[in-house]
């Protein structure tokens, strides 16, 4: 097998902005199966869309080019332009045909600077909208009910503009009283309660999303040793695969998360992270270790490798093309966001900042 084929199973930050000299060796040489951009890539629209270009061009197969485009603080575009309301705020409203107009407007601008996939929407519930594990905001819903009504507009609509989307955070991590950016939650709900919650929610969207991200949470249902579910083959392959029958791609959250790095060497993490199930293994932030990625993965079972590169493969015959750009219908696209924003909101509100508005959070939440 050659070696750049390996790296179809990676999807790898971009350190910067721009390519660096080295930075574009390393990805011309090891070949990504895609890319994922933060706000420490987005400058102006201009820049954005150059930089895009530029993985697309370093790429022999197209690349998959994704971002957390949901709403509200987790809104990587709102760092060169308005910020959409979130998730809480739009199923406050109630308004599907805001929602739907979310999903479009989204869509229409991911497709103008070339993003293919957008990582949403969030599946999980809230069972605290104030809860503190990174889901404040960002949740569709606060039963099953709500999350796969209005979740489910949204998917359709961005679905229905050409960009792929990513059921998150399988299998729900609302309950967790932890942030896995920075540590490893435990959740013990029993499997009852997850059957009945959050496995109902992901079960109703098997066929509707085109990927699903495991998140980094253990769940003691379903493992008795102390395993984030992205690393547990009961999880991914016995849960996802197997009783939900989820046929689209399967990707870890990121590996440099504190949930994991805390837990387990980065060797042990990537082979644990492709024999539980995964098809792609996500690296955000550590981009040099994608090289030893890349040896780690040639040392596992082919047949292991070639069931991920086969759904890889299959995942990125649904790929679409960027529109052409053009400022002026990113600035057209912005001011229907603002309208967005404020039938949401209404006027006043939606002109208040929010508290991390235009700034780079040192940890970005997705």
């Amino acid at each position: 097998m050659e070696r750049n084929h390996l790296g179809q199973l990676l999807l790898v930050g971009v350190p910067a902005p721009e390519l660096d000299v080295d930075t574009a060796k390393l990805f011309r040489r090891i070949q990504p199966g895609g890319f994922v951009l933060f706000g420490r890539n987005v400058k102006s629209a201009k820049q954005l869309r150059q930089l895009v270009d530029d993985l697309r061009d370093l790429s022999q197969e197209e690349p998959i080019v994704a971002i957390d485009q949901e709403g509200g603080r987790v809104s990587r575009l709102k760092m060169i332009g308005n910020e959409p309301p979130n998730a809480q705020q739009l199923r406050e409203k109630g308004d599907e045909s805001l929602i739907r107009a979310h999903g479009e407007l989204t869509g229409e601008l991911l497709r103008l600077f070339g993003f293919n996939l957008d990582l949403c929407p969030v599946l999980d519930i809230s069972f605290d909208d104030e809860a503190d594990n990174s889901l404040r905001g960002r949740c569709w819903g606060t039963s099953v009910q709500q999350v796969v009504r209005f979740a489910g507009v949204f998917n359709q609509a961005l679905l229905s503009t050409g960009v792929l989307t990513c059921g998150k955070h399988f299998p729900g991590y609302a309950a967790a009283g932890l942030d896995p950016h920075h540590d490893l939650p435990r959740i013990d709900r029993s499997l009852a309660e997850l059957e009945a919650c959050e496995l109902g929610i992901f079960r109703a969207f098997r066929n509707q999303v085109s990927s699903m991200m495991i998140g980094h949470a253990w769940y003691s249902a379903f493992d008795a040793d102390k395993l984030p579910a992205s690393l547990s083959v009961n999880v991914v392959t016995k849960l996802l695969k197997e009783d939900l029958h989820f046929e689209g791609l399967t990707m870890t959250d990121d590996l440099d998360m504190g949930a994991i790095i805390n837990e387990s060497g980065f060797g042990e993490t990537i082979s644990r992270a492709m024999a539980a199930g995964n098809d792609m293994a996500m690296i955000c932030h550590r981009v040099a270790m994608a090289e030893e990625a890349m040896t780690i993965l040639g040392q596992l079972d082919r047949p292991l490798i070639e069931r991920a590169l086969e759904a890889v493969s299959g995942f990125k015959r649904g790929l679409v093309r960027p529109t052409p750009f053009s400022e002026a219908r990113f600035r057209e696209l912005d001011q229907r966001v603002w309208d967005l924003r404020v039938a949401t909101l209404g006027a006043e509100k939606a002109a208040q900042r929010s508290p991390d508005d235009g700034k780079r959070s040192p940890v970005e939440v997705y």
